[in-house]
């Protein structure tokens, strides 16, 4: 019967698999062979065990809306301790989650315009074995309210999607739209309910809320009242920008009023106040 893996040894293959993740992301070469040899060595389990560990890793970072080693493809079915090494390792190294330290930003002039796809749906969606695992996950770790609170990850987000309403525009030969886009969020602050105003070909509104995670496309996200509010006051202007894959390849979907057609909406944070 197969012993199951240390804490030492989940900490062990979770380091050396983040070692070979930055070397990836930053275009260094590195040899998986060599790493997983390393490995037999220090950790006493053979090499099959060590690929099938490393492909789990992949699978957890998915949950945690993290980017993988796309050598590693998925693998599900792991055990909550190596769930728990990764949080650990990613609680050592708060410096993953800033964008710039993985992917440098680039002068806003010089960015292409985005991928744009569709939505997830439910005729695309992982098996339901998948989708609960990955579920339960973000749920558990909370990973909708990291993604809100890491400020560098959401700046860079929106100057990426400024970028791209720039170049949309400029390649449609309207200079003086382009010109007239507006950093709300930075500009005026979060009051408005979107963070980026921009226009269509026409000249009328594109409001936009940005939603950015390293994560895939389904990596769950926290919206405000304010910007619910925002999104049914400005029905035919509003529209959310869900930027994901943002460290490796950004790519967006757009989502429009009622995002209740979209999206479930739960309740996470209340107000609280005092009875009188």
């Amino acid at each position: 019967m197969p012993v199951d893996w240390s804490e030492e040894q989940n900490d062990a293959i979770v380091a050396d698999y983040f070692a070979m993740l930055g070397q990836d992301l930053t275009g260094q070469a590195y040899n998986k062979a060599r790493h997983n040899r390393l490995l037999q060595a220090a950790i006493g389990r053979p090499r099959g065990s060590i690929e099938y560990k490393h492909q789990n890793i992949s699978a957890v970072l998915k949950g945690l809306g993290e980017t993988w080693i796309l050598g590693y493809k998925p693998a599900f079915n792991f055990q909550a301790s190596l769930v728990d090494a990764v949080v650990r390792w990613l609680d050592r190294h708060p410096e993953w989650l800033v964008p710039s330290a993985l992917r440098p930003q680039s002068a806003l002039q010089e960015e292409p315009m985005l991928w744009i796809g569709p939505p997830p749906t439910h005729s695309n969606a992982p098996p339901p074995d998948e989708t609960e695992q990955m579920a339960a996950m973000a749920r558990k770790y909370d990973v909708a309210q990291r993604d809100a609170q890491n400020r560098a990850l959401g700046r860079a987000g929106e100057e990426r999607i400024l970028a791209h309403e720039r170049a949309r525009l400029l390649a449609a030969g309207r200079t003086e739209l382009a010109n007239r886009i507006r950093w709300v969020s930075h500009v005026d602050g979060d009051g408005g309910g979107y963070d980026v105003r921009s226009f269509d070909l026409d000249g009328s509104d594109r409001l936009i809320e940005v939603k950015t995670t390293n994560g895939w496309e389904r990596t769950p996200f926290h919206i405000t009242r304010n910007e619910l509010a925002a999104s049914d006051r400005h029905r035919n202007d509003w529209l959310l920008m869900r930027l994901w894959n943002f460290t490796r390849e950004p790519r967006v979907f757009e989502l429009r009023p009622p995002l209740e057609a979209h999206v479930s909406l739960m309740a996470s944070v209340y107000r609280a106040s005092f009875l009188p």
